[in-house]
């Protein structure tokens, strides 16, 4: 389907590929700058006119690199998405795994707060009309949401009938874990990601199968 359909614009070009490490360098600390900028400003708030003077440069020359806006906040979200391949590793984990995988992430992203606060207010923003990042936004929680379902379909062994519970229980997952980092953010030493997203995934485990994971009989 094209992207020009229902009003949505044009999905952008790639960035150029600089040649030189010097050029490679600057393109990097664009995006680390953009990344902090978004994060803090949100896309509409934030103006390639701040970005380009904390890189000392001209708003022509961030355009040099990214030809756009959308292409930036765009390239800003691909790199914050392959941090977190790099941390996954080479092969994604299955069921149990993932779902511990689920809680690892919050615990290490207590230690990245400009990361969380980019998803955080992009993810929000994105519902508004022709934001740049609403595809993305929309493609990752599909993605996302089949990825949990099929961990717990795994972990509880439930029947192909039993898969809009598993769905339901995967987009409470979800939403915990999003919910939580607006709470961290505001008030990080008030709220532990980590064990508040373990307490959900455990009581969910055991209300789909409290033959596998409830407390044993006669206790």
């Amino acid at each position: 389907m094209s992207n020009q359909s229902a009003g949505r614009p044009a999905r952008p070009a790639k960035p150029r590929t600089p040649r030189s490490p010097e050029a490679q360098q600057r393109q990097r600390d664009i995006l680390h700058i953009a990344m902090d900028t978004f994060g803090a400003r949100g896309y509409n708030n934030a103006s390639l006119a701040e970005i380009a003077d904390r890189a000392g440069l001209t708003q022509a020359g961030v355009l040099h690199y990214f030809r756009s806006k959308a292409l930036l906040l765009t390239s800003v979200l691909e790199l914050r998405d392959q941090t977190d391949i790099e941390q996954l590793g080479p092969d994604r984990p299955r069921g149990l795994e993932f779902l511990r995988h689920l809680i690892d992430t919050a615990l290490r992203n207590a230690e990245r707060e400009g990361i969380v606060r980019l998803y955080a207010v992009l993810s929000a923003e994105s519902v508004t009309e022709n934001h740049p990042a609403q595809d993305y936004f929309r493609e990752r929680y599909s993605g996302l949401r089949s990825f949990v379902t099929d961990a717990l379909r795994e972990a509880c062994d439930l029947p192909a009938e039993a898969a809009d519970k598993a769905e339901n229980a995967a987009n409470a997952i979800i939403a915990v874990m999003d919910g939580l980092q607006v709470q961290w953010l505001l008030a990080p030493d008030s709220v532990d990601m980590a064990a508040s997203t373990e307490f959900v995934v455990t009581s969910l485990l055991t209300a789909l199968a409290p033959e596998k994971f409830g407390p044993p009989a006669g206790t």
